[in-house]
């Protein structure tokens, strides 16, 4: 890691292409002072940044999914029905330090509800 001498910014390592020929340089945001690396090989690797895409993360369980009976049961009262058996699966939807919410969807009308733990 090497500093400005104008201006004590942290120097940035970009590549800059002269014709067929790319270099690496030190460049600095603050004032623009420009620096030769001292070769490649010994010059610093210039960091790819990767951003991930949000819509990858989330799963979507759509109504065919539903249908899927894969998930373990427990006897809990439905709030809507009665039936006295439900599907079980735990989401962390607060702080890592609390405990999870446990939701449940009801194996005869559907129904979904939640316990706070």
């Amino acid at each position: 890691m090497e500093f400005c001498p104008n201006c004590s910014s942290r120097l940035v390592p970009t590549k800059e292409k002269t014709g067929k020929k790319t270099s690496l340089l030190l460049v600095c945001p603050k004032c623009g002072y420009k620096k030769q690396a001292l070769n490649n090989k010994l010059a610093p690797k210039v960091a790819k940044v990767i951003q991930p895409d949000p819509q990858k993360l989330v799963t979507v369980i759509g109504k065919e999914e539903q249908k899927l009976r894969t998930l373990p049961t427990v006897r809990i009262e439905c709030p809507k029905c009665g039936n006295r058996l439900a599907f079980a699966w735990q989401v962390q939807t607060r702080g890592a330090d609390e405990s999870s919410t446990q939701f449940f969807r009801c194996t005869k009308c559907g129904y979904t509800f939640r316990e706070y733990s």
